[in-house]
């Protein structure tokens, strides 16, 4: 099949990750495959896909129409099978470009989006697919008669599984963009309460919160136990050997960070929010999003006993390529609908 991927752009991010999974997976098939974004450094990492540069990140009307009929024009001359979006923006763009071109498009939710006129192209889709159950009741009750289908994301295979050597620091990891719906302001101000025990926390990532963050740890005395490294290449190896992942945001879709670290079988203490629980074993253990009290409780908790307070099953979490059939069938059935 011949396949457009739309996404804003292609630096480091769950979506991102998705995308350049899913579209190497997808070529790794047989598909013939085109991802439009802004561009970004992640492009090198696709193998056998093509690439097309164009402003679908850009929340302007004129940019958006010109970008939508680029590759309304594309997917005519290229007899596109289907065009799939990935976020807000890149959904009004397939929308129109579908339009114009009458190829169908569908788009993949990641997330739970504001509820404003930002949504109206879901509601024009020919199928949404949603990375969590939880996605899907969010989105089903904005547009009950819209074709779905729940797709967690898929994990490419990782040389790295937990084998932390304790040295007698517990070594806790956040990985995640600094953002502030990740939490990390409520994980300082947690630790900054902690009682006792030797520890670190080392935070993976970057974003507009990283000033705030910094600043924050520093005023809270904790600068020298509390260190920001930035993006990094491989958090795969922080997490294989830390001594405990934490996963504090305060509202997720379906983490990726989570699912791998759930997959490699790291300890971990994480929110209790509805995507989580689909991936726990039981929602006991999760702890409430944002109260500083309950997650300075549960680091404690970690600190005496040397687990994470909740079990999740590892078997919940896909592989590219079983995430990548899946897709497929929700492409070959627009595509047998189109052609019925």
């Amino acid at each position: 099949m011949r396949v457009i991927l739309v996404l804003p752009e292609f630096h480091e991010g769950g979506v991102e990750r998705h995308v350049l999974w899913l579209a190497n997976e997808l070529a790794a098939m047989g598909h013939d495959v085109t991802v439009v974004s802004a561009g970004g450094k992640l492009e090198q990492s696709l193998k056998g896909v093509k690439t097309l540069r164009l402003p679908v990140h850009r929340k302007n009307p004129l940019t958006a129409i010109y970008s939508a009929i680029r590759i309304a024009g594309i997917a005519k001359r290229e007899k596109i099978d289907v065009l799939h979006a990935h976020s807000r923006v890149p959904a009004w763009i397939s929308w129109w470009a579908s339009l114009l071109s009458g190829i169908p498009w569908i788009a993949t939710c990641h997330a739970f989006y504001s509820r404003n006129a930002g949504l109206i192209p879901y509601k024009k889709a020919s199928a949404l697919i949603c990375v969590s159950e939880s996605v899907h009741r969010f989105f089903l009750e904005l547009f009950p008669d819209r074709d779905y289908t729940v797709i967690y994301n898929g994990l490419p295979p990782s040389p790295y599984r937990w084998n932390r050597k304790e040295d007698g620091t517990a070594r806790f990891l956040f990985v995640g963009r600094l953002t502030r719906k990740k939490g990390i302001i409520t994980l300082i101000e947690a630790f900054s309460r902690v009682g006792s025990g030797t520890w670190r926390l080392d935070v993976i990532g970057d974003g507009p919160l990283m000033g705030e963050a910094k600043a924050l740890a520093d005023s809270l005395g904790l600068g020298s136990r509390i260190v920001f490294h930035g993006f990094q290449d491989t958090p795969e190896q922080w997490m294989a050997e830390c001594s405990c992942f934490l996963f504090p945001s305060l509202e997720e879709g379906m983490g990726l960070t989570l699912m791998r670290a759930v997959e490699m079988g790291v300890p971990v203490i994480a929110s209790d929010l509805p995507a989580v629980r689909e991936l726990a074993a039981s929602p006991k253990g999760l702890v409430v999003p944002g109260d500083t009290d309950e997650w300075t409780k549960a680091i404690e908790m970690f600190l005496t006993s040397g687990r994470g307070t909740a079990e999740f099953d590892r078997e919940t979490v896909p592989s590219t390529a079983e995430m990548a059939k899946d897709v497929e069938a929700v492409y070959r059935q627009i595509s047998k609908k189109r052609r019925g």
